[in-house]
């Protein structure tokens, strides 16, 4: 039995990855900054927190970190923590690089100590290469546009510097946007889906929101988290674009939300200038040929089948999980 120590096992991404690990047969350890008092909402609505083992860690913590992989021994890990809000990170810059740099690196440090074959993976984000004109790969430039793609993109140097400095099995997924109902609603996508379902059942409430003409690549969160995996049984280490190759404007998404109950979105929004970013990207697009080559892995759901089920897991509340069978 493996055993694997997700880093921020909580989040949309960590919960979704405990689960698919603990049907592969894994023994799953999670980390929280304080375990007694996690509420851990996600790993209880997909009916796993029994089978996960929680621990406290804290990624700014040297220390901390090197405990925990001590005690845990992990053959794999997979860092999903760290601020994850874009629009968060412009107000609290020092915190985003804190948890996402320096988080990394104690990993990476904790590791090289360790002396183990551990293999580690770090969640990066499409957000690092700014405006990518068209599909971006492996092979295109940076130009982080936010405080959070800053973080990530040094964190991705960081692994990429590790594994070939110290010769460690580390590596960094790419991820493009990638949804479930099991995103808070400060995302956009959450708040959208949310804000139409509350309108449908009679709320007068008017959905504000920032530039509708951005353009984003979205994909369906529980197929990302299975390239996360495969990428740490690849016999070498190597960094990943995980995306759909397609791109749509949040105008579109928003449309498909009311339109999946029955309403018209231009009755019930309204753009709120004080939602807009300080700097923003307008146009964002991955090619994952790599993935697809290397990984056997490739997108199945488009923009339409996740917000259908979205808007579905949204009507029919928190204790169905009929979502996460979708096979696309």
């Amino acid at each position: 039995m493996k055993t694997a120590l997700i880093c921020g096992v909580s989040g949309q991404d960590g919960a979704l990855l405990a689960r698919l690990l603990l049907q592969r047969g894994y023994r799953v350890c999670g980390t929280s900054r304080d375990a007694q008092i996690a509420p851990l909402p996600n790993l209880y609505r997909l009916g796993i927190r029994d089978r996960v083992e929680l621990l406290s860690m804290t990624l700014t913590d040297f220390r901390s970190v090197f405990q925990a992989l001590t005690k845990v021994r992990p053959d794999e890990i997979y860092n999903l923590a760290g601020q994850s809000s874009v629009g968060l990170s412009f107000e609290q810059p020092v915190e985003t690089l804190e948890s996402n740099a320096l988080g990394v690196l104690n990993l990476l440090e904790a590791v090289r100590f360790l002396g183990e074959p551990v293999r580690l993976y770090n969640a990066c984000s499409s957000e690092c290469f700014g405006e990518t004109g068209g599909p971006a790969d492996e092979t295109t430039p940076f130009h982080p546009r936010s405080p959070y793609a800053v973080a990530k993109a040094a964190a991705f140097w960081e692994v990429a510097n590790y594994r070939e400095a110290y010769d460690l099995f580390a590596c960094s997924g790419i991820l493009f946007n990638h949804e479930s109902p099991l995103r808070p609603e400060r995302f956009v996508t959450r708040k959208v889906v949310a804000a139409a379902c509350r309108i449908a059942a009679g709320s007068r409430e008017r959905l504000r929101l920032g530039n509708l003409d951005v353009r984003r690549d979205w994909g369906w969160a529980p197929e990302y988290v299975d390239a996360m995996w495969r990428m740490l049984q690849q016999d070498v280490a190597d960094d990943y674009v995980i995306a759909t190759g397609e791109s749509h404007g949040l105008e579109d998404f928003v449309r498909l939300a009311f339109v999946a109950v029955g309403l018209d979105w231009r009755d019930h929004t309204e753009v709120n200038p004080d939602l807009l970013r300080a700097a923003d990207i307008r146009f964002s697009s991955g090619n994952a040929a790599k993935a697809r080559a290397r990984l056997g892995w490739a997108a199945r759901l488009r923009l339409p089948e996740v917000v259908r089920l979205m808007v579905r897991a949204e009507l029919e509340g928190g204790n169905s999980l009929a979502w996460l069978d979708a096979k696309g």
